[in-house]
């Protein structure tokens, strides 16, 4: 038995995904989905989505199995129609009209096959005026107001990656729905569509904060709240050899513990006092300045004070909890986080390295019953007789 058609044992096993390639949002979404056990097929693109990254180290590509379809040559289409007919889901991350355009949007998918969960993924969404806009993870969460949430006031917001809006507000919210639709086909008989966008997601996360803001418990302005860094005791501070910590001591005995061993106790009444803030927070930061970063995480270890040293990604699957955890996994010379959440009965591992290309045409087409994505068998030319 191979490994590529080796038994998952994850809670999707059994659910069977098409991915039309892209990038971002949507593989992250079809790799979670892979994660958990489902087959998910790959549609990649002759000459690959263009990001130039090797595909041999994408891992938003593993566990899945890769086949090579030109959707705009003349059967391109109905090779992919023949995939979506024996299909649970089907994730895309084109702009609008664009599947409609190259014939597997979700009329003609679900003509062939009722039950299946169509899932689109787009930063702006299927309507509205800039949804044929082009557009990246920065500008979603721009109009979202979650990025003037970032980075120091006074100072232009920060860019957290595209963590926040592809992935947290995009994949997410992807998977979230897809999942729902898929329980509800099960149900019912009958798929749907699932208009997964970035601002959606992103504005959704936000939804404690609007109820803050509605409270009158948060000021609508960067770096001036408990949990945007304008609190001292929520933000990182610089340490003696240019590292840094975390600190998040919010709840009294938390923040106790925090200036018990900084050494800080005269500071408790500033908890509460807002005007004492640039205070304790000057304070703090003398003290984390005067030490090396590994020098306070050895003084802050196995304490409740809420303080952690800030990693680098290289450094994070060295970190001793993570460690423990195995958090993060070694496959194939890569190392890269493990799959998440975790299933007491069904446990979701990585089984394979990031598909290559193409690379699994013949196996897919055997398990999946599509023989229209082999290459026709080639004629070659007899040797003339002299």
């Amino acid at each position: 038995m191979t490994e590529a058609t080796a038994p998952n044992d994850g809670p999707l096993t059994g659910v069977r995904v098409v991915e039309l390639a892209g990038i971002g949002p949507g593989p992250f979404a079809a790799m979670l989905l892979a994660d958990l056990g489902a087959d998910v097929v790959r549609v990649d693109r002759p000459g690959g989505p263009g990001l130039g990254i090797d595909p041999a180290r994408d891992v938003t590509n593993r566990n899945k199995r890769s086949v090579v379809v030109d959707l705009k040559a003349p059967d391109g289409a109905a090779r992919v129609l023949d995939l979506a007919e024996r299909a649970d889901i089907l994730i895309e991350g084109y702009r609008p009209g664009v599947a409609e355009r190259l014939g597997v949007g979700p009329e003609e998918c679900r003509a062939r096959n009722p039950r299946l969960v169509y899932g689109r993924m787009t930063g702006w969404g299927q309507d509205g005026p800039l949804a044929d806009r082009a557009g990246h993870d920065i500008g979603y969460i721009a109009v979202t107001g979650a990025l003037g949430m970032t980075g120091e006031p006074g100072r232009p917001p920060v860019a957290p990656a595209n963590l926040l809006g592809d992935y947290a507000g995009g994949s997410l919210y992807l998977v979230v729905g897809v999942l729902a639709a898929l329980h509800h086909a099960r149900a019912t008989g009958t798929g749907q569509v699932v208009d997964a966008a970035i601002v959606d997601g992103t504005a959704h996360l936000t939804s404690m904060i609007h109820g803050m803001l509605a409270a009158g418990v948060w000021q609508d302005r960067r770096g001036a709240n408990l949990l945007d860094g304008g609190c001292p005791y929520y933000g990182t501070y610089a340490t003696a050899d240019g590292g840094h910590m975390a600190v998040g001591a919010l709840e009294p005995r938390f923040y106790a513990e925090f200036l018990r061993l900084l050494d800080l106790t005269d500071l408790a009444g500033a908890h509460a006092d807002v005007t004492r803030w640039p205070e304790l927070r000057t304070r703090v930061a003398e003290r984390f300045a005067s030490r090396t970063r590994d020098a306070w995480t050895a003084v802050f270890e196995g304490t409740d004070a809420c303080v952690a040293p800030v990693l680098s990604l290289r450094e994070a699957p060295h970190h001793p909890h993570l460690a423990a955890r195995s958090t993060f996994t070694d496959h194939a010379g890569i190392t890269q986080p493990a799959p998440a959440p975790r299933f007491s009965a069904t446990p979701a591992t990585v089984r394979t390295g990031p598909a290559r290309p193409g690379a699994d045409t013949e196996d897919v087409a055997r398990d999946w019953g599509v023989p229209g994505l082999l290459p026709p068998p080639s004629n070659p030319q007899r040797k003339a007789s002299s």
